[in-house]
């Protein structure tokens, strides 16, 4: 009841926390003598140690996780479904050298048993068969594939053949092959439960009688030395150039991993793939543990408020709880908190959930994930405050400011224009010097024409003193 109980809370909290991938760790006490590697967290989507995560690989038969969840997706009753070994299939599997499980022409069989033999021992003349009978052809199915890889945004896969024959531009990644697996593993559960079997039994079909099926994937077989109780699956991969290939998952107290080796070396005519991931999952399951860094009663930031009369600040709290897989000897007071708010100040109105910001949470120097921050509580607006705030956005606004220049060069140019209208057409009036009026001056010249008449004999004028007139 209690572990129940506890792996209840878990998914509550995994499903409130981020999805986020990291790689702070480092294996000290063993090697990981593969090419390509990488210790996944399903429950926290974590990464927990990785070796190479986006160099190109070759998969080998591990392309099959990708044509089992093709066939999961265009297949709706396993059961009673059938696809049958066509010649044209029988044909293009010989001289392959890949695995069978010897169907003849003509043969049909359960489709849940074709996806079994894919899963469990990489038959590849069912896997053919179920080409032919999903995709039309093999190239048809490995189109399928393809496009199905771009769905999950697997960037660095590619597929030209659904067995794992070798071919340079059959390829992928550690990352692509983590993403792939669970997302095989979270939305069909037939997918764990094929892979976890360590035999399987086909039934009789119309051509042959019972067979058995025997899983590649020795970590599950509890017949050699290689099995590992914790593990639940799930599939296996071996070609020259590709080397040892293996995808596991394990879990063990509520805890579930998920491990990817690729080509990996036989070490003293060992299979180091098994070893290797036994020796992984022991490390994690001993040394790490679920640990809440993030508690959301507790605020990690506050943001100054405008507007308000009430607040000048309001708290930020996590928006959710955030529970990482850390060492167990890891202290609390060694995770930091980063939080990174949108702005300097908000405007009440807030109500509280509100976002306003994120926060990065690190361990080790490492970001292990990030959370949003909400308001703490809720704030009201002051009427007055929002109604100069009003104007002031109003005024300061660029929308304004283009305006109020266009009216200024309005105004200019209809004073230019009044100017020429009532100013530019009329003559200019000639200016006269003036010259002071002397009285005494005038007196003399004015006897001196008096004289100068008397003189010529002219008559004196009765009415006006200055002949000009």
């Amino acid at each position: 009841m209690k572990k129940r109980i506890f792996s209840l809370f878990l998914i509550i909290c995994l499903l409130l926390s981020p999805v986020i991938s990291v790689n702070a760790y480092e294996i000290t006490t063993f090697e990981v003598p593969c090419q390509a590697a990488a210790l996944y967290s399903i429950d926290t989507k974590e990464i927990i140690y990785s070796k190479n995560l986006d160099q190109k690989v070759y998969p080998a038969s591990m392309v099959q996780l990708m044509a089992a969840v093709v066939v999961l997706e265009n297949c709706t009753d396993l059961e009673n479904t059938e696809v049958e070994m066509t010649q044209s299939a029988y044909n293009n599997i010989l001289g392959t050298g890949a695995a069978v499980m010897h169907l003849k022409v003509g043969e049909k069989l359960k489709c849940k048993d074709a996806l079994a033999a894919m899963l469990i021992s990489s038959a590849g003349d069912a896997i053919y068969a179920i080409c032919e009978k999903f995709g039309g052809s093999i190239e048809g199915f490995v189109d399928m594939m393809n496009k199905k890889a771009g769905e999950l945004g697997l960037s660095g896969t590619h597929y030209t053949n659904p067995i794992g024959l070798h071919d340079a531009e059959n390829y992928t990644t550690v990352r692509d092959i983590i993403k792939l697996a669970e997302y095989a593993i979270n939305k069909y559960p037939i997918f764990s439960e094929l892979t976890g079997k360590s035999r399987y039994s086909v039934e009789p079909t119309n051509m042959s009688d019972k067979r058995t099926l025997v899983t590649t994937n020795l970590m599950v077989d509890s017949s050699t030395n290689y099995f590992y109780s914790y593990c639940t699956g799930t599939k296996t991969g071996f070609t020259d150039e590709a080397g040892r290939c293996l995808t596991a998952t394990a879990q063990y107290k509520g805890y579930k991993y998920l491990a990817v080796l690729m080509n990996c070396p036989s070490v003293d005519g060992k299979r180091s793939e098994f070893i290797t991931a036994k020796e992984m999952f022991r490390w994690v399951f001993n040394n790490f543990e679920y640990k809440a860094v993030l508690d959301t009663t507790v605020p990690v930031a506050e943001i100054k408020v405008r507007l308000s009369m009430d607040y000048d600040y309001v708290s930020l709290y996590p928006e959710s709880q955030l529970t990482s897989i850390l060492p167990k000897d890891a202290d609390s007071s060694t995770v930091i908190v980063r939080p990174k708010l949108d702005k300097e100040s908000v405007k009440a109105p807030i109500k509280r959930g509100d976002v306003l910001g994120t926060a990065e949470v690190v361990y080790a120097e490492t970001v292990i994930g990030t959370v949003n921050l909400v308001a703490g509580n809720d704030i009201n607006s002051n009427g007055l405050l929002v109604f100069f705030d009003f104007f002031r956005i109003i005024f300061t606004s660029l929308a304004f400011k283009i305006i109020l220049g266009l009216l200024i060069v309005a105004a200019l140019l209809f004073a230019g224009y009044v100017y020429a209208v009532n100013f530019a057409g009329k003559k200019k009036v000639r200016k006269v010097k003036y010259i002071p009026y002397d009285e005494e001056k005038e007196r003399l010249q004015a006897e001196k024409r008096k004289k100068q008449r008397e003189k010529d004999g002219r008559p004196e004028l009765k009415f006006y003193d200055d002949e000009r007139f």
